[in-house]
């Protein structure tokens, strides 16, 4: 045993999320209002308890105006996490840091997001471009799309990944979608002939290797252990957290570093890992970020699911399918559920803990859960009783 100030301290014990659309007319404000009052009754917890709240940066609401809106008492602790889905599991990271050291009693973590309905960020031409903008945006890559696209084609040229791998992840979390009622693909299979048929974005990645685009609000409670075996549902402790930003690190395109195909993920894994009592091979299911397909592969690499290279092999012959190698994002992802900075991937984790998930790993007992991959990142591992 590796015992850590951190370690099963706090747990997740109330989970909620509005519906999920391409327009919804609430505004992020209200829509962050409702997932949150859904958390909260589901953990049986009332508002006024709450102390903490964790988001994103980008986040468009704040602790101000949300604390009002729900009812919050005082509170003592607040963060904010950059680097949009990079920062998804920071927030639960926070929040368990802050139960774990006596900064707060029952916290709050959300996104509220209209991106389906909003505007996209890089459509932005009047605000002057950040300092890692001006190495990509004069030269092309104006979108995440166009630069995750350069290391794609890397990954391909130096171990010869092929895109009916890519489409074997996108393949597995649309499958997962068709079973999940609140997924916006439900309704929708995909085949590989469609994958292969469909038309590029931005060479080598096709329509389907992007997620959706998505207006949509989630929510967690987190409580301590202590707490958490007296609350509503079954408790879902946080065992490890860690975060990575690797050393002379540009986000998405990784020019500086000396292996641009080890990004964050490989920082983030060795902060984990060396929290945990178990392994990646102790991991019954996994909620891989998936803005895009290569990520997936990416993410496995570094998180030790399998050696460096090996990512795109490791979807082949159904591995990240139920049944297989390792079930990933179980409720759709990103790619078929919803984008909503990956914070529905965390929801999914504790669905699939609680065994109420639409695509139930049976016996799931640990999940890890992580956030984007290629920008500085975060991931969570989850485990049940």
């Amino acid at each position: 045993m590796n015992p850590t100030p951190l370690k099963d301290r706090a747990a997740i014990v109330g989970i909620g999320q509005t519906e999920f659309a391409k327009h919804l007319e609430p505004s992020e404000k209200a829509l962050a209002c409702r997932a949150i009052a859904m958390a909260l009754d589901d953990a049986g917890i009332a508002a006024h308890e709450v102390d903490a709240f964790a988001a994103y940066t980008m986040e468009a609401t704040d602790e101000v105006e949300i604390a009002k809106a729900v009812g919050a008492g005082d509170v003592t602790f607040f963060s904010r996490v950059g680097f949009g889905g990079g920062g998804s599991c920071a927030t639960v990271g926070h929040l368990a840091m802050a139960i774990a050291t006596g900064q707060a009693d029952v916290g709050v973590a959300w996104r509220s997001r209209k991106r389906g309905s909003g505007p996209r960020p890089w459509t932005d031409t009047v605000n002057q471009l950040a300092t890692p903008a001006q190495w990509t945006r004069p030269f092309g890559l104006l979108r995440p799309v166009d630069e995750i696209a350069v290391l794609t084609r890397r990954y391909m040229h130096e171990y010869g990944m092929t895109r009916e791998q890519l489409g074997a992840v996108a393949l597995a979390c649309r499958n997962r979608a068709n079973a999940n009622p609140a997924a916006i693909m439900y309704d929708r299979p995909l085949t590989l002939d469609d994958y292969l048929s469909a038309r590029m974005i931005s060479d080598p990645l096709c329509l389907f290797d992007n997620c959706l685009e998505t207006d949509g609000a989630l929510a967690v409670v987190m409580v301590s252990a202590e707490r958490a075996v007296d609350c509503r549902r079954e408790p879902v402790y946080v065992h490890a957290f860690g975060q990575g930003l690797p050393a002379q690190h540009h986000g998405m395109v990784n020019y500086w570093n000396d292996d641009p195909l080890a990004g964050p993920s490989w920082t983030a894994a060795r902060q984990l890992w060396k929290h945990a009592d178990f392994g990646p091979a102790d991991v019954d299911v996994a909620q891989i970020y998936d803005a895009f397909t290569p990520l997936i592969p990416l993410s496995l690499e570094g998180y030790g699911f399998c050696a460096k290279g090996e990512g795109g092999a490791f979807a082949d012959d159904g591995g990240l399918e139920l049944g297989g190698r390792l079930p990933v994002n179980t409720s759709g992802g990103g790619l078929s559920e919803a984008y909503v900075h990956g914070f529905n991937l965390i929801t999914e984790g504790v669905r699939q803990l609680r065994g109420t998930s639409a695509n139930q790993v049976a016996g799931a007992s640990t999940c890890l859960v992580t956030a984007g991959e290629a920008v500085p990142t975060s991931a969570v591992l989850l485990r049940r009783d």
